[in-house]
């Protein structure tokens, strides 16, 4: 029943304008504060704007509620007459509609409402969704939908606009005295000058200048005398004329248009970097063999150092330039050292040397071998591996993190019968530091507990005799002046005996710690003092098992016992009694706690991924260690996983077999204890658990003598002794490491840079970690004495390396899983599928092709890979979804027959689906079967299939047929883990793993690294010497992956641990997926990888099948408008000015980017095999771009002649007699880019031979440019994908739009695209004009603004083309795919903003379930949040629903 408005209010004394008294109410809403109030009311007679203002302004005052909103609903349909007021109510919500719509011309036509603006400003109007907003504001009032269209100019008129500049002119005050002349062109120039020069160095070390004379060969000039400056002293003297040697690090050479080129090469003397730029015609450049200058070619030159505006950079313009070899840093001491310990850039975000670089330099100073022993993970060992110098040995090793499950972490020291109600002590001290043997206490405080509660307390500061630090001071407070009255240290020890009494039992956190500067004083003192103790520390981490970390303040937090003066020893002694209580008194109450002795067992033990981690170094000493190495990097990574890798002592002595074992750095478990104070006995024991023990140079561990660890260098060098003598003693080699972190001193400031990335504070203090040579390596051990410097230094460390055998970490030869009569089943399958198509008996071409392959493929034992490829593709179609091809699979016969590949590689062909008829044509008149005229049969009359992409064979698998294939399938994304399981059925799941991957630090990320040093550290540096730091920072691991599609099998009869770890991914302890340790590209060639790839393709291909009942197999492949399409998209039924765009291209895969939209137009495709050139061209590196490109501009080849795809090189030498296997080497040398670097010896020989046969100067000098080639089956796959897409996308436009909005739109925006052309065009605009800006800074629009763009030109293409959305509808839209509704798209809810795929699947079930009564009732049942519902009610998706259940009227009174 409707209420009365008036009568509603009157008790309120509300005076109400007369045109709302008689509205009645039909519904009312409120906030859940009852701050907001809503009134929907129904009007006979329509109420002006400035009385609802009113309204709503009495009522607020009169019910004394923030906000009121009067929504009148009326009876009589809308007329323009109220359109004035309408707007009036809009500019309180859409305040850019103030002004605007002055003077606008309005119209209403049918159901539409036309305005033109006259003073500008249609931008703004809309961007700001005017038009949505205007028409859902009519539907709420008068139930119509009206379409709002906008029109006139986006900005205000010339004249308004100089009238309106004037008239604030006028009114500004004149600060023309105050304003700054404008700079000249000579003064910006001269400020960008003086910003490039560097205000400090970040790194200089001994320059190394040295270059052997002998070996000058000058590139340009004359011979230079002058001795060079260093480059971080050259940059500092513009205009000058220097002489400067440097390392390239990077280099351009870059043709011009007007026949110049110019030349530039970064170099650095690793004080400094610049650029190094010289102009000249083509022919100079050429004359003075520029290109066979390199990176880490030395230059040394003479020129004029200034600032280049256009490179923004400090350059030198060479007078001379002259290519030298440096005289390289040799170890040249008569016997060798071996290391032992080397990091490389594997050991992630730590060490910044490629493993490569590392062993060929102990390889060059004649080392025998080197240990590499990343922290954690093996995984340098297959780039050792591949790259290993001639008799060499590279010694496969790990620094583990292992924790000690062996020695239990005894809570109760020693056996103690007595009760916990009996006398405890718990104490703290306080110390100038954490050296046992340099440092002194500083304060004891203690409080005594009987029965469970503080009975006594003591206190008392120490005199430690020498100077408390200020950071000690800042921590706990305590000063010099705080203790010059104090007892000394021994006096206090005898005050806090006193107090404790008879073999007390002491407790503290971190007992170690403290009873240890306890015992000091008592040995320093012959001070007896016997006693037991508990380690609270111990006891928390026992029973607080989910605390990451116990230390007393976060102990004392996460039991909830207040706060307390943390670092004084009184206060920390009172807080650990409280905690003890708590914990032992859960103990009592829980396990019936009575003695001391019971809380060892009872508390319970500490988790070993909880325990305190030390380094160990194993090494592996023969083939079967590397199996157990691998088994405990594997263990540690899946099953003890904890912040990094750990390894239970206990798991590594029972692997122990085949490794060596060895003590490593200060972080080892024994040189831990010995810094701990740990009994001689204790020191023997650990030792004897090693194999050698390690000693390292003092600088190494500086950093104790910097944290109070340890007093001074001597200190360092004794504990150095000490291992000596235990080594000595216990008859264990001791060996002399330098813990490599990287190769030179000049390297260290990439790992700083690094480091300090990660935020440690002490980066600028890092330890020397280099690479030392032996004679180095013995002055740094010189206090050993010559003989035991020489012993630990050389004869120790090859005693090792001896002690290992030569391995391979991962197998030679190729370990395939075996299925059962494959070679039989594939050449059935294969023959039946043949004679299927072309009948039997085969015709003799076919006949022999698919023999020939089936013969390489069997003898080389590959049918197995065949067949589970066959497999996977036929499971996949079973269950509805095609499978694509990728690569160059598509290049078999064999695999075309099998189903693998959609392509046939055949020669152009017709063959009969009735009769079989077949016509092959060898003329090579024709690219592809799909550019062959109709025919019919002439036998039965039937038109014929057309097939046949004329692809070689031995693209795919050699020219001997033995290179393993390598075969890529696309799967449907909602397909892709089904193949993933279908996978683990074939073989087992304990045999099947995701190809792990390697994360390492990218050249943008190592450039903001470099970027925020300079930053933090307040250094400016030139361009070229950002570069130089930056390049020196990439390729450090970060960390993990898993390959998007990658599976790895195993062989049933091999264990994964032959071949490699395995781990979780991303450092995942909780992820359920286990990848292979080694980057799948380490293992390519040795176990099977099957690349079962998501692709959104297949998925589309579903969807277009399953809307329109065609199947895309049936697609025509001979269709004259979808070439038409891809250069005019007039087909489309639009013009260029329609859609910005002149092909018809856009939304097609391989066809719809800017690059290959504007190719396409170059090139100007009109056959298929076209299409199979372009995608070539737009899939290689420097094969369209200053290549084929320019050779097509200039008349020289055309679309159809150009080097496009690797196959076009093999199939075009041996047609011009060039011997086959030639021809074949030479197309694999060039695809690779191999001939293009400069990489070929054979080069200058086969281009002779190529000239001999009359191949064309142009078509060498294409080889010569190519950096990589797209293989042609590969390009046939993608094209015929395209070409099917493109049918669909003319024939049934709607359909195909659908599926393409909702399979590969990533980036749809209901707010941005649905709401009319015109607000589309707005957004569209708007990235148009972004992208201008930040092409003017060099910059780019980023991946999901790429996307957004994209989206939207498609979107606007389907409104050109007379295709509209239907507004979204609660009830009618689906979670996540378009539906076509009358003609029209109806959007599903993902595609609002921040409306994730489960948010738009919660509500579309809920809707389904049952009508929303309510806001509150879509949030509840649809699961969606509040910010979603605010967005569907902006957008008008809401309509008048009420936010809560209807409100009783009684409920406000």
């Amino acid at each position: 029943m409707n209420i009365n408005l008036a009568e509603f209010l009157s008790e309120y004394g509300a005076e109400l304008p007369d045109s709302v008294r008689n509205g009645e109410i039909f519904k009312l809403t409120y906030s859940e504060k009852l701050d907001s109030i809503s009134f929907f009311a129904n009007f006979s007679d329509f109420v002006p704007a400035d009385d609802i203002f009113s309204f709503e302004k009495t009522v607020s005052e009169a019910l004394k509620v923030d906000r009121i909103r009067l929504n009148c609903h009326y009876s009589s349909d809308f007329s323009m007459d109220f359109f004035g007021e309408i707007i009036k109510l809009m500019r309180r919500d859409v305040t850019v509609v103030n002004g605007f719509l002055e003077d606008a011309e309005v119209a209403l036509s049918g159901d539409s409402i036309n305005i033109r603006i006259v003073h500008g400003g249609l931008d703004l109007l809309v961007k700001n969704d005017f038009c949505g907003k205007l028409s859902q504001c009519i539907y709420n009032m008068f139930s119509r939908r009206l379409t709002v269209k906008l029109d006139g100019d986006n900005s205000v008129s010339s004249d308004d606009f100089d009238n309106m500049i004037t008239q604030l002119e006028a009114e500004l005050p004149d600060y023309s005295d105050q304003l700054v002349p404008e700079k000249s062109k000579e003064q910006q120039l001269e400020e960008a000058r003086q910003a490039a020069v560097p205000t400090a160095v970040v790194d200089i070390s001994a320059l190394d200048k040295g270059f052997d004379p002998s070996s000058a060969e000058i590139i340009k000039g004359k011979a230079i005398r002058e001795k060079p400056v260093s480059i971080c002293d050259a940059v500092m003297r513009l205009g000058e004329k220097l002489v400067l040697v440097g390392d390239v690090f990077a280099s351009e050479i870059k043709e011009l248009r007007n026949e110049k080129t110019v030349a530039t090469f970064d170099i650095t003397d690793y004080s400094g970097s610049l650029k190094v730029k010289i102009f000249g015609s083509n022919k100079e450049i050429e004359d003075m063999k520029l290109s066979s200058i390199k990176k880490g070619a030395t230059l040394l030159v003479s020129g004029k150092i200034d600032y280049d505006s256009y490179a923004r950079d400090i350059v030198i313009t060479p007078y001379s330039l002259i290519k030298v070899k440096r005289i390289p840093k040799m170890d040249n001491y008569p016997e060798k050292r071996v290391e032992l310990h080397c990091h490389t850039n594997m050991s992630a975000m730590d060490a910044v040397t490629d493993p490569v670089t590392i062993i060929n330099r102990a390889a060059q100073w004649g080392h025998q071998a080197i240990a590499i022993t990343d922290h954690g993970c093996v995984q340098a060992f297959p780039d050792c591996m591949y790259n290993m110098p001639k008799d060499f040995k590279v010694i496969y090793g790990c620094e583990a993190y292992v924790v000690n499950d062996m020695d239990r972490q005894l809570i109760l020291k020693k056996p103690d019968t007595r009760s916990i109600n009996d006398e405890i002590i718990i104490f703290d001290v306080e110390t100038t530091g954490l050296s046992f043997s340099a440092d002194r206490l500083t304060e004891i405080g203690a409080v005594k507990l009987k029965n469970m509660q503080v009975v006594d307390s003591f206190n008392t500061k120490v005199n430690p005799g020498k100077h408390i630090p200020e950071k000690i001071t800042e921590l706990t407070g305590i000063s010099d002046d705080d203790v010059k009255n104090a007892p000394p240290e021994d006096e206090a020890v005898r005050m806090f005996m006193e107090f404790c009494g008879e073999y007390p039992v002491l407790a503290a956190h971190n007992a170690n710690f403290d009873t240890t500067f306890i015992n000091e004083v008592c040995k320093r003192h012959n001070i007896k003092f016997e006693y037991n103790w508990i380690d609270t520390l111990i006891l928390c981490q026992a029973m607080l098992p989910e605390m990451g970390r116990h230390k007393l303040n976060l102990v004392a937090k996460n039991l909830k016992l207040g706060k307390f003066d943390h670092h004084r020893a009184s206060d920390d002694a009172l807080m650990l009694a409280k905690i003890y209580v708590e914990l032992i008194g859960r103990l009592v109450s829980e396990k019936d706690l009575k003695t001391l002795d019971e809380i060892n067992f009872k508390a319970g033990e500490i988790d070993v991924k909880k325990l305190k981690s030390y380094h160990h170094i194993i090494l592996v000493r023969n083939q079967t260690g590397l199996k157990n190495l691998y088994k405990l990097v594997s263990y540690s990574n899946l099953n003890y996983f904890y912040k990094k890798p750990l390894i239970p002592k206990s798991v590594l002595q029972a692997h122990r077999e085949g490794l060596i074992f060895g003590s490593a750095c200060e972080a080892g478990e024994l040189f831990q204890a010995m810094i701990n104070k740990a009994p001689e006995k204790e020191l023997e024991r650990l030792a004897k658990f090693y194999d050698y023990l390690e000693i390292q140079p003092i600088c190494n561990n500086e950093f104790m003598v910097r944290e109070g660890t340890a007093e001074n260098d001597e200190e360092l060098r004794d504990l150095n002794r000490r291992i000596v003598k235990l080594g000595e003693k216990l008859g264990i080699p001791v060996c002399a490491t330098c813990d490599v972190h990287f190769l030179d001193p000049k390297d260290a400031i990439y790992r700083k840079i690094i480091l300090a990335s990660m935020g440690f504070k002490d980066s600028e203090n890092q330890a020397p970690l280099y690479l030392r040579t032996t004679e180095e390596m013995l002055g740094e051990f010189e206090y050993l004495g010559a003989d035991k410097a020489r012993e630990v230094v050389i004869t120790n460390t090859n005693m090792i390396a001896d002690m290992v055998e030569v391995v391979r970490p991962i197998p030679k030869g190729t370990f395939t899983p075996t299925i059962e009569g494959a070679e039989e089943e594939l050449t059935r399958i294969t023959n039946e599928r043949a004679r299927e198509i072309y009948g039997d008996p085969l015709p003799e071409l076919v006949e022999k092709r698919l023999n020939r392959e089936l013969s390489s493929i069997i003898k080389h034992g590959f049918s197995v890979l065949y067949i589970i490829a066959q497999k996977l593709v036929w499971n996949s179609v079973e269950n509805g979804y095609l499978v694509g091809s990728r690569g160059s699979v598509g290049s078999s016969f064999v695999a075309s027959m099998a189903g693998i590949s959609e392509v046939n590689p055949l020669p152009p062909h017709y063959i009969c689906p009735n009769c079989k008829h077949s016509e092959f044509l060898l003329d090579g008149k024709y690219g592809s079967g799909f550019d062959l005229p109709q025919k019919n049969c002439p036998d039965c009359g039937k038109d014929m299939m057309r097939e046949g992409h004329d692809i070689p064979f031995e693209t795919f698998l050699g020219f001997d047929g033995d290179k393993a294939p390598d075969i890529d399938l696309n799967f449907s994304g909602e397909y892709q883990s089904c193949a993933h399981r279908y996978t683990e059925q074939l073989f087992g799941k304990s045999n099947v793993f995701k190809a792990g991957t390697i994360s390492a630090v990218a050249d943008k990320t190592a450039y903001g690294y470099v970027k925020k040093y300079c930053e933090d550290n307040g250094v400016t540096l030139n361009n070229a010497e950002m570069n130089r730091l930056a390049i020196g920072c990439t390729g450090i691991k970060r960390t993990t992956g898993q390959h998007p599609g990658g599976m790895v099998v195993v062989p049933s009869d091999y264990d994964v641990y032959d071949f490699t770890p395995v781990q979780h991914p991303a450092d995942s302890a909780d992820s359920e997926v286990i990848t292979t340790h080694f980057d799948f590209n380490s293992l390519h060639d040795t176990i099977l990888k099957l690349d079962e790839l998501g692709h959104v393709v297949p998925t589309l291909y579903k969807h277009l099948e399953d809307l329109t009942g065609i199947k895309i197999k049936d697609v025509p492949t001979s269709d004259p408008d979808v070439i038409k399409m891809c250069t005019n998209c007039e087909v489309l039924g639009v013009t260029p000015a329609d859609i910005y765009c002149k092909t018809g291209s856009l939304g097609i895969p391989e066809m719809g980017t800017g690059f290959t939209i504007q190719m396409l137009l170059d090139a100007k495709p009109t056959k298929f095999s076209d299409f199979l050139q372009i995608s070539g061209l737009s899939h290689g590196t420097d094969v369209w771009l200053g290549n084929a490109q320019t050779l097509i501009e200039e008349g020289k080849a055309t679309i159809s002649t150009a080097i496009c795809t690797r196959d076009d090189i093999m199939t075009y030498l041996i047609n011009m007699g060039l011997d086959p296997a030639e021809s074949f080497n030479i197309m694999e040398a060039v695809r690779k880019g191999k001939v293009a670097g400069g990489k070929v010896e054979k080069w200058p020989g086969w281009k002779q031979d190529m000239l001999d046969h009359g191949v064309p100067d142009w078509y060498v000098w294409s080889c010569e440019k190519i950096k990589y080639m797209f293989p042609k089956a590969h390009a046939a796959a993608y094209v015929m994908m395209a070409w099917r897409v493109a049918w669909f996308k003319i024939y049934h436009p709607l359909i195909y739009y659908a599926s393409f909005f909702s399979i590969r739109a990533t980036a749809f925006d209901y707010e941005k695209m649905c709401q009319g052309q015109m607000t589309c065009e707005h957004y569209l605009q708007e990235l148009d004009d972004m992208q201008t800006e930040l092409k003017r800074q060099n910059k780019d629009l980023s991946a999901t603004e790429k996307d957004l763009y994209r989206d939207l030109r498609l979107v606007q293409e389907m409104y050109a083309r007379g295709f509209e959305f239907l507004p979204m509808d609660l009830y009618e839209s689906d979670a996540r795919y378009f539906r076509i509704v009358d003609g029209k798209l109806l959007p599903p809810f993902n595609t609002i903003a921040a409306m994730g795929d489960g948010a738009a699947e919660s509500l579309m079930l809920a809707a389904r379930d049952r009508r929303f009564s309510s806001k509150d009732d879509i949030k509840k049942r649809g699961k969606v949040s509040q910010t979603i519902i605010d967005k569907m009610e902006e957008l008008g998706i809401l309509g008048q629903m009420q936010q809560s259940e209807q409100m009783s009227i009684f409920d406000i009174k």
